[in-house]
């Protein structure tokens, strides 16, 4: 049974002037689930998280958190009380000079703290979970200036997790980061949601990235929700080909399970035809057996 969303939007129509971005869309974010926004760049869905945060004007519709068993208007909270129940990670955030990692993550815990207090025992609790989670708590006393792009990145993340609401949004939280790192923010995601029951809501522009780590998923066309469901329901040849204009094969590996999505670009057929040609063709994998190691 579902359950009650820790936040939804209703009916949303957002704009950029007289511009429409997003027509009429419809979301839940439920506790304990990730639901993804993906889709085409101009499809509205980085907008659409904006508005979910108060960042963007929502034109018509409501935005509203839960309260028990009823609901109220995100528009009526005070921005401390709104940051203590919704996190977002934005999509760029500058390296903050002067600071060092630690001071950065515990911008996460101004909501809770008054006037000019100092930190308190639950505040440096929450700033270390943070650090420990993200991977940065080696570095915690180092200068954010010194540190690449996808450190940074982390620490950003670290500073979001220590905010510990029940909503976090994450707007390309990969970006930025290389391969291993990629995968332990999603990793970071599941832990979120599994462990600690937030409800996720997250854009991504990778679509492997999107059905590992999502329950639910959002296809999203010129501001409008293409497909909704289960991403092995969405990310399908049709959809994405509808979507993205482009040719896609789509497979789930029978080894992880996961789903496997290749654009078919022009020069798809170029190793087939690499290998067909006499002297070039490419060597077969070969599968170790008991005989090689003796």
């Amino acid at each position: 049974m579902s359950m009650k969303p820790a936040m939804s939007g209703e009916h949303l129509v957002l704009r950029y002037g007289k511009t429409l971005v997003v027509d009429d869309v419809s979301l839940a974010l439920e506790p304990g689930r990730v639901t993804a926004l993906v889709g085409p760049n101009g499809s509205g869905k980085s907008t659409l998280l904006r508005a979910l945060a108060r960042l963007h004007r929502v034109d018509e519709g409501t935005v509203t958190l839960a309260d028990g068993d009823a609901a109220r208007s995100a528009s009526l909270l005070s921005a401390r009380q709104f940051a203590q129940e919704v996190t977002l990670f934005a999509q760029s955030r500058p390296a903050p000079q002067g600071l060092t990692v630690r001071e950065v993550v515990a911008f996460g815990r101004h909501p809770y703290r008054r006037g000019f207090a100092g930190l308190s025992a639950a505040d440096r609790t929450a700033i270390d979970r943070a650090l420990r989670a993200t991977g940065v708590h080696d570095m915690a006393q180092r200068p954010v200036g010194e540190l690449s792009g996808g450190e940074v990145q982390r620490v950003w993340l670290a500073a979001c997790v220590a905010q510990e609401t029940g909503v976090v949004l994450l707007d390309e939280p990969t970006n930025h980061l290389d391969l291993r790192y990629q995968v332990e923010t999603l990793d970071l995601v599941r832990d979120l949601v599994d462990e600690h029951g937030v409800a996720v809501g997250i854009v991504l522009h990778d679509l492997d990235h999107a059905a590992r780590v999502a329950d639910h998923l959002l296809l999203l066309s010129a501001g409008r929700i293409h497909a909704s469901g289960r991403p092995v329901d969405v990310l399908t040849a049709e959809n994405i080909t509808a979507v993205y204009e482009i040719a896609v094969e789509v497979a789930l590996d029978p080894r992880t399970n996961h789903l496997r999505i290749d654009p078919v670009g022009r020069h798809a057929n170029r190793t087939a035809r690499t290998a067909d040609t006499p002297g070039e063709a490419e060597p077969a994998l070969h599968t170790p057996t008991r005989e090689d190691h003796q």
